[in-house]
């Protein structure tokens, strides 16, 4: 059975009118068609309650969102910008029967021409863009003498003793002992973040998707031409929105809490 099969295919194959279709597939069969849920990671016990731990102790801190100093968390992560992004969601649905699960399937890595880029943002707005020149993926050097310090400079342009409570999750560039040393020297704080948690991270669950979306089914002749597009976009970002970012990301650390660590659906 083709699960992926639509109306029209199915009206082709029978030579029966939309309306009777519909009727025998809702009505007669039970069956409704449903987005897959990607899904970072199959998590285990120890990572949900990890997630969890990570919630309550921020939530404590920030006091759910409300203090001040939310406004001092700068959150920065890395993403591949594709040249062309051709699938939509809606094209993943598949047919599922009344008493089956909700599908799922685990983000793959796709081979296109592509160019990595790092966002920082805050809930003032955004920080900066550092593109990744000459090079494939994000290490300890280039993230210490370039990406953080382009960062800092940027948000202590007025204000040099500026507090930043730096917030990013555990890949190996960010977890590095190069890393840790330099944030030392910059008198820059180092927020945790639990692994697996792209949906715990504002720029995962907001900035990538809203400006990737923003970018699907544009064609660009080359990955520096899709950076910059990326870059514009990001620009054209109201600060309302960059304020509803934050304000939604605790909304999703209790989230985290009532779905005792599993992943939840958009809320």
């Amino acid at each position: 059975v083709d699960r992926h099969v639509t109306y029209r295919e199915i009206q082709a194959h029978l030579g029966i009118d939309m309306k009777q279709i519909n009727q025998i597939l809702h009505d007669h069969l039970g069956v409704k068609k449903l987005c897959s849920r990607w899904i970072p990671h199959n998590l285990t016990k120890g990572q949900k309650e990890a997630r969890v731990k990570w919630c309550q102790e921020t939530l404590k801190r920030f006091n759910s969102g409300s203090s001040n100093l939310v406004y001092d968390i700068v959150s920065g992560d890395e993403s591949w910008i594709y040249s062309y992004e051709p699938e939509t969601k809606q094209q993943s649905t598949v047919w599922v029967f009344q008493d089956e699960a909700k599908p799922t399937k685990v983000v793959r890595s796709r081979s296109v021409s592509k160019k990595m880029i790092a966002c920082f943002v805050s809930k003032s707005g955004h920080v900066a863009n550092i593109p990744l020149e000459d090079r494939r993926t994000v290490n300890a050097e280039w993230y210490t003498t370039i990406c953080l310090p382009t960062v800092f400079s940027e948000l202590r342009k007025r204000n040099k003793r500026r507090r930043i409570i730096l917030h990013q999750d555990n890949a190996s560039s960010h977890t590095a002992q190069q890393t840790r040393t330099y944030l030392t020297t910059q008198n820059v704080e180092l927020m945790s973040h639990p692994p697996y948690s792209p949906d715990l991270n504002p720029n995962d669950f907001f900035t990538f998707p809203k400006i990737k979306n923003q970018l699907r089914g544009q064609r660009f002749t080359t990955p520096d031409d899709a950076v910059e597009a990326f870059k514009n976009e990001v620009l054209r970002v109201p600060s309302s929105e960059w304020k509803n970012c934050f304000d939604n990301w605790f909304i999703r650390m209790k989230k985290c809490i009532e779905c005792k660590g599993e992943y939840f659906e958009k809320q």
